[in-house]
């Protein structure tokens, strides 16, 4: 089964990029906009208790997550994602980095983490000049803590479900 491990942001805020996910973004029906954590994984269900011991260890050391939202950007060349940028920090690193050590699988299928909530993707070439083009002029900024993070696994028809919520203690 596939997983994944991500933290949900504001219902505000959420607000503010299903705007654009609503008209951009093809998973937009799968996932409210995150900030992934960990890329999907497959694990077997029945090692899923190793999991979520796990999770719950490493949010017992982790605190609360600020999240600096000051900028819209994308992944071109490579994709046509457009994303709201998120300031990297430390706690948000660690969190990372400990999701990528056993028990979990360890490999990263991006070298480097960029935290980001995506608003667009899939889009053409052409699409995706004409919209990063405008949005690149609006200024962006928004900051919250997220106290909690979610071990999602995804259904049949593609959407993602929260399995388990899991507080930031440290």
């Amino acid at each position: 089964m596939n997983y994944g491990i991500v933290l949900f942001p504001s219902k505000k805020f959420q607000d503010t990029a299903n705007a654009y996910r609503r008209r951009y973004d093809a998973h937009y029906a799968n996932i409210p906009p995150h900030v992934t954590l960990k890329e999907s994984f497959n694990f077997d269900e029945e090692n899923l208790p190793l999991i979520t011991r796990a999770l719950r260890t490493i949010a017992k050391k982790h605190p609360p997550v600020v999240i600096d939202i000051y900028k819209v950007d994308t992944f071109y060349p490579q994709s046509t994602t457009i994303f709201y940028k998120i300031k990297e920090n430390e706690t948000l690193q660690s969190l990372n980095d400990a999701l990528y050590t056993e028990p979990f699988p360890t490999e990263k299928e991006h070298s480097v983490f960029v935290p980001h909530v995506t608003i667009a993707q899939g889009l053409s070439k052409a699409e995706h000049a004409d919209i990063i083009g405008q949005l690149t002029m609006t200024e962006v900024s928004h900051r919250e803590e997220i106290d909690r993070m979610q071990l999602l696994y995804q259904l049949e028809n593609g959407s993602w479900t929260v399995y388990e919520t899991f507080l930031l203690e440290g």
